[in-house]
């Protein structure tokens, strides 16, 4: 049986220094790496044996505005043989927030890519049709950026007592 350790072990000893940080979530090891090693520690985990993550669970965007690369994404994969989950994580820059494709690895990281493409902006290179999945084509932001404010604060037509603050006077 593989567990946390073992998973963690075969990583560093691959890509020690490419590994930025390293956790336990849940029981879930969480393994940041640098975007540049991404593609490779993906590839590693699902075709090394004795670990084998064959199976690609999630892929999702993420957005942190006040760090100094914002936005990430995370990579959640499985071993069905073991019944182990990994969670990888990369964070990438405001200006260009770009990594390769992983679509050449699992299939279905197709639509999750297009997906988080579609709210986050970050650009798969070497993805086969990275458009809009979900969003209307022409659409010229990314919604899921904590960019904008969440509520218009000038706005005077809403009752302020039905969303649980006390009453505009």
């Amino acid at each position: 049986m593989i567990d946390n350790q073992h998973i963690l072990e075969s990583l560093s000893g691959k890509f020690s220094s490419e590994i930025l940080q390293q956790e336990v979530l849940y029981g879930i090891l969480t393994v940041t790496v640098s975007p540049a090693v991404l593609h490779d520690t993906i590839q590693f985990l699902k075709e090394t044996e004795r670990l084998e993550f064959e199976f690609l669970t999630d892929l999702c965007g993420i957005h942190y505005p006040d760090q100094e690369d914002p936005f990430g994404v995370v990579y959640l994969m499985y071993n069905m043989r073991e019944n182990t989950r990994v969670r990888i994580k990369t964070f990438l820059p405001k200006e260009n927030p770009s990594i390769p494709t992983v679509t050449d690895l699992f299939s279905a990281a197709n639509w999750m890519e297009r997906e988080t493409y579609d709210f986050y902006g970050v650009n798969f290179m070497g993805h086969p049709n990275l458009i809009r999945i979900l969003n209307v084509e022409y659409l010229d932001y990314f919604p899921l950026r904590k960019e904008y404010p969440l509520e218009d604060p000038t706005r005077e037509d809403k009752d302020n007592r039905f969303f649980g603050r006390e009453a505009s006077v």
